[in-house]
């Protein structure tokens, strides 16, 4: 069952557009938090998509402030911020599909009760740090040792570190958004 309504999602995903199309246009948007269910502090990832293609992923692994302000935030990181691509364009707006990732907060699980597909990972150890969403492993079409492996790569780490004392932390992600009803 999600936790977020069709009403909700609907707000988000036109929020992370609006958040967006008004730093492209000097403009300033309301923050004002319109539900208490949006003042939940909550991990939030925003992805950007053109024509299918990633063009921008930025987040929040921790709930470091309520959800409404993580999407508008985390929605202008991905668009402008994002340093393996160039800055978002008028034009390349107009046509941007947005994936939102909400998460909840991640727990220590070991490594056996990881369930992929529905798990994101977050690996940790000696200050480095790597987290992968539950829908990569599926995109990728990872059992959960490659699925482990690759979330130590992405901290930098050895690709065994989950086996050798690296803190391993599972969460769930409630993802919506124009990509995922294509």
């Amino acid at each position: 069952m999600p936790e977020f309504s069709l009403q909700e999602r609907a707000q988000l995903l036109h929020l992370a557009h609006d958040a967006i199309s008004s730093a492209l246009e000097g403009r300033d948007i309301s923050l004002d938090i319109p539900t208490p269910h949006f003042a939940e502090h909550r991990g939030t990832f925003t992805s950007l998509y053109l024509s299918g293609d990633l063009r921008g992923c930025v987040g929040y692994v921790l709930p470091t402030c309520p959800v409404y302000q993580a999407v508008a935030e985390t929605a202008r990181a991905a668009a402008f911020d994002d340093n393996r691509f160039a800055p978002l364009t008028k034009e390349e707006a107009a046509h941007l599909q947005i994936e939102l990732s909400i998460l909840s907060p991640p727990q220590p699980i070991p490594a056996e009760e990881i369930e992929v597909g529905r798990h994101g990972l977050l690996i940790t150890w000696h200050g480095h740090r790597g987290l992968l969403l539950p829908q990569v492993a599926i995109e990728h079409a990872w059992h959960r040792a490659a699925f482990l492996e690759h979330t130590c790569r992405k901290a930098g780490l050895p690709l065994d570190a989950w086996q050798n004392g690296a803190t391993i932390e599972a969460f769930t992600a409630e993802v919506f958004g124009e990509k995922t009803t294509q």
